[in-house]
């Protein structure tokens, strides 16, 4: 099994931004991703995992070797609706994927426009990558205002 050293592979609907190191899908594999990410209708829970599995299995066979030798990747940039995330996490663990979530600072920039007035825009900088949590469920309980370890 080949590994792409030290590589990201971009499992979000977004293009990566220059400098995040991330490598985007591309074609069949890029569509296929943006189908799998996007409800257009309340999931059941069994639709969330086989979507998880599937992209998973996306992030494997990726298209992006040569012939049928899809280097995998060590980590994944994931993002998407947050009831996928938990079991995306889970999926691509099962293949030995780091799953990875982006860190972006937002800076609000004014420009002035030529009427006088001043247009002002978000942007948002990449700042690194924040691993997902696992936590053992079996560790944490739920009291009456927080939770706790019991």
């Amino acid at each position: 099994m080949n590994t792409i050293r030290r590589k990201i592979l971009n499992l979000t609907q977004h293009p990566a931004a220059p400098g995040q190191g991330v490598i985007d899908l591309v074609g069949k594999e890029l569509e296929s991703l943006k189908i799998a990410l996007t409800f257009y209708a309340l999931p059941t829970p069994k639709e969330v995992s086989e979507r998880a599995d599937h992209i998973a299995e996306l992030a494997c066979m990726h298209g992006l070797g040569s012939g049928d030798d899809d280097p995998i990747p060590t980590a994944a940039m994931i993002g998407g609706a947050p009831c996928l995330m938990a079991p995306l996490e889970r999926s691509l663990r099962a293949v030995g994927i780091e799953p990875l979530y982006s860190f972006s600072i937002r800076e609000s920039v004014e420009e002035a426009q030529a009427d006088g007035s001043v247009r002002k825009v978000d942007v948002f900088r990449h700042v690194g990558f924040i691993p997902a949590v696992e936590e053992d469920p079996h560790v944490w309980e739920w009291g009456d205002d927080e939770r706790r370890p019991h």
